[in-house]
């Protein structure tokens, strides 16, 4: 079929790919074939290059045509047969109706909806990051071929999950940065395709930057100030956007609304036009958060007048505002002088660069490579497999005492399921999400496995009063098991919505706990939630015999659950964040944006990086229903570090014992460690090998307490053994940053800690050319 159908005439293409899919079709976003006043311009020409397209588009445009194209809703330029455009779409975690451009209907009723992005960060699996992103972004392609949807993601969000009360943090990879960037290079890659400068979708890494602070104690992230360190930023803040930029190549960078020392990330030149484009290389634009021009000049006072605002975004390096206020005041600002047309043209260039890289201006969809993804590309059965997969993949196993998991269908017929969050459904998608396929609960996932008792126990995850208890335990009393599905949702951890503490919301630390009491038989408890939950009480509970938390596990959520409950699969999730006791965020500031502890204030620092207090559940935590043990096979013990020579005052503190990574010579300079692991016990698993190194002795004031370096993902069968293979990068990964924000590699001896496993490797340093102090 291939040959006959590819030599149709492209109308008579069109015809058969529509009636296909039975969809209707979507007209060309500009350069119309039918359209002979402007199908032969030279922005039209598919063969020309991208940046001579650009320039001869600018140079066709007025400066109000301009200025109606720096905003999200862009304006259509009918002389030049340009339709408008709706930029703002949304893909956290599958195609989402959050923002404008996209619309679910018609053959288009829903999307794939996926675990939040902390659930799958969980997995600590970048090719399960990847094949969901390029899911989305078939489903999203489909759904613009159908005319209900954009080309243009403003996901993922890759902030570090810094506080535990932040809302935001279930949209993220977690606290360490190595993770988040890994997952933000991973995901923009599986968005937007690997076809060199051909986009599928256009990624946007957000928000940039120090943005982990929404509404807390009076303070909105509107009007905050993130006071940071350069050590700080380099080391912590900006490495996954820094990442997602020069690994993912993602399209676009998202300015947050918070300032960062004193200055709106979204009018900072440092940030964006040194930063983000000069030193990173972005290739693509900026854009804002929504009404954040806006939100520095009227609520952060930052300028005089709104002409200033507009011409402080722009030269800043902003391309694009989410909001009507460049729109609004861009051309004043010209008029006035603030502004040059040429600061307009660069901008545009920028924007215009990215559509023409999706195929914007080639005319006919149906002729695009993915021209022919329609409705049967969107929920399709393999798409919905793989949100049931990577819930599996996400969930975490936190106890397992006897070991009670997995139950068994002869001898746990009957099982009791409690809680607030037993029946949800819209609840396990969590936030930034869309109209999911179709949901499984938990209550239902575990009723395909066995007779059920249900009883919510409380009203919802506010759980004010004790009426329904005395239901909730004779549901456990009868039962063969109890499972207590109880955590948060969006009413208690969202967007503007940040935790005032840790613990289970009202009574339902009191309802897990009396039921455990009265259970028959085994009591499993799982948490549904993004931030981490101050469980110490069942923790320490012999009658509450597992914990799961399924993080938000998306619209398969339910049936996950069920499978790790009863065995069908086996978990394997880490935690992506630390989970503190109580008395962490006690007189802790979430407007503290310092990482390190200060002894002397008691300060407690923050993240596993540099906080040493005492933890519920540690980072990287999270047990297997099997037993795997490492050895290490191979790995070096010394590794010379090529030191470029300096002729001037710069030192290259060999005598300080830490080198600047610009005096190295980087290159692919890697440490090579072989692993063997074997799984001693009597279940096929999958192992979730985490690398960790700490620096030398005597850099413990300025530098981390350890860091993870690396992750792989092994799948072993029981009694089996598999070799894996860990590539360190010795600049990237065993550097760290002074006070000054400068990135040094120490020499001496840094262990590298994977489980139990400890190794010594000794970094030296190999002096080329003449160094003088």
């Amino acid at each position: 079929m291939g040959s006959s159908f590819s030599a149709l005439p492209t109308m008579c293409m069109l015809v058969l790919v529509l009636l296909l899919w039975g969809g209707e079709g979507r007209e060309p976003f500009a350069c119309d074939p039918k359209d002979g006043g402007t199908k032969g311009l030279p922005f039209c020409r598919s063969g020309l290059a991208i940046e001579a397209r650009v320039k001869d588009l600018v140079g066709r445009l007025r400066l109000q045509e301009k200025v109606n194209l720096l905003v999200n809703n862009a304006a259509a330029v009918p002389r030049l047969g340009i339709k408008g455009y709706e930029w703002w779409s949304e893909a956290l975690h599958g195609v989402s109706n959050v923002g404008p451009g996209t619309k679910f209907r018609g053959q288009f009723p829903a999307a794939t909806s996926f675990p939040q992005v902390i659930t799958t960060a969980a997995s600590f699996n970048a090719s399960l990051w990847e094949a969901i992103g390029r899911v989305a972004s078939d489903e999203a392609r489909a759904m613009y071929n159908g005319g209900t949807a954009g080309l243009t993601y403003w996901s993922p969000n890759v902030n570090i999950f810094r506080d535990p009360r932040w809302g935001r943090g279930q949209e993220t990879p977690g606290e360490d940065p190595i993770l988040a960037g890994k997952y933000a290079a991973s995901y923009v890659r599986g968005l937007q395709g690997t076809d060199g400068d051909r986009l599928k979708v256009a990624a946007s890494c957000k928000h940039f930057t120090a943005y982990d602070l929404d509404n807390w104690n009076g303070v909105d992230r509107f009007h905050f100030n993130a006071q940071v360190s350069k050590q700080d930023m380099e080391e912590t803040f900006n490495v996954p956007f820094r990442m997602c930029v020069k690994e993912g190549k993602v399209a676009s960078v998202m300015c947050s609304y918070n300032q960062v020392n004193g200055v709106p990330t979204c009018a900072d030149p440092n940030l964006l036009k040194r930063t983000v484009r000069a030193q990173w290389g972005l290739n693509g634009y900026i854009v804002s958060d929504c009404d954040s021009v806006g939100v520095f000049y009227t609520s952060q006072h930052y300028t005089s007048t709104p002409e200033e605002a507009a011409a402080d975004a722009i030269k800043a390096g902003l391309d694009l505002d989410c909001g009507p206020f460049l729109g609004a005041h861009t051309q004043n600002a010209v008029k006035k002088g603030l502004l040059s047309e040429a600061d307009v043209n660069g901008a545009l260039a920028n924007t215009l660069t990215v559509q023409m890289r999706l195929g914007m201006y080639d005319g006919e969809p149906s002729g695009h490579p993915y021209g022919n993804l329609g409705p049967r590309d969107v929920c399709s059965p393999s798409h919905q497999e793989l949100a049931l997969e990577a819930a599996r993949q996400g969930i975490v196993l936190l106890k397992n005492k006897g070991p009670s998991l997995p139950l068994s269908t002869r001898r746990h017929r009957t099982v009791a399921v409690i809680g607030p969050n037993s029946n949800v459904t819209v609840t396990m998608i969590g936030n930034y999400a869309g109209i999911a396929c179709g949901y499984t609960s938990p209550l239902q996932g575990i009723g395909a496995h066995a007779r059920t008792i249900h009883e919510l126990g409380c009203a919802n995850v506010a759980c004010t009063d004790d009426k329904q208890f005395g239901r909730a335990i004779n549901a456990a009393q009868q039962a063969d098991a109890t499972v207590l599905v109880t955590g948060l949702d969006q009413s208690i951890e969202a967007e503007t919505v940040d935790r005032a503490g840790l613990l289970l919301p009202g009574r339902q630390q009191e309802l897990v706990s009396k039921v455990a009491a009265a259970s028959k038989g085994p009591t499993i408890l799982v948490i549904m939630s993004g931030g981490p939950v101050d469980i110490t009480f069942a923790k320490n509970d012999p009658r509450i015999q597992a914990i799961l938390w399924a993080g938000y596990p998306g619209q398969a959520g339910g049936a996950a659950i069920a499978d790790i409950l009863f065995g069908n699969a086996n978990p394997g999730g880490k935690l992506p964040m630390t989970w503190y006791p109580e008395g962490y965020i006690k007189n802790l500031a979430m407007t503290n944006m310092a990482m390190r502890g200060r002894r002397s204030t008691g300060y407690p620092g923050r993240t596993y990086r540099f906080y040493n207090g005492p933890v519920v559940y540690p980072f990287g935590y999270g047990l297997s229903y099997t037993h795997f043990v490492h050895t290490l096979a191979s790995a070096p013990k010394v590794v010379s570090i090529p030191v470029d020579g300096h002729r001037h005052g710069n030192s290259s503190n060999i005598a300080n014992k830490a080198i600047r990574v610009t005096h190295a010579r980087c290159g692919k300079l890697s440490i090579s460690l072989h692993v063997d692991v074997k799984n001693v016990g009597t279940r096929d698993g999958t192992h979730t090998l985490l690398v960790f190194s700490a620096p030398p002795a005597g850099n413990g004031h300025w530098a981390p307490r350890k860091q993870l370096v690396a992750f792989e993902k092994v799948h072993v069968p029981a009694k089996g053994q598999q070799r894996v293979r860990v590539n360190v990068h010795v600049c990237k990964l065993l550097s760290v940053v002074d006070r000054s924000g400068t990135r040094r590699i120490p020499m001496g001896l840094h262990s590298i800690h994977i489980g139990h496993v400890k190794h010594f490797v000794s970094l030296q340093a190999e002096t080329l050319g003449i160094i003088k102090s």
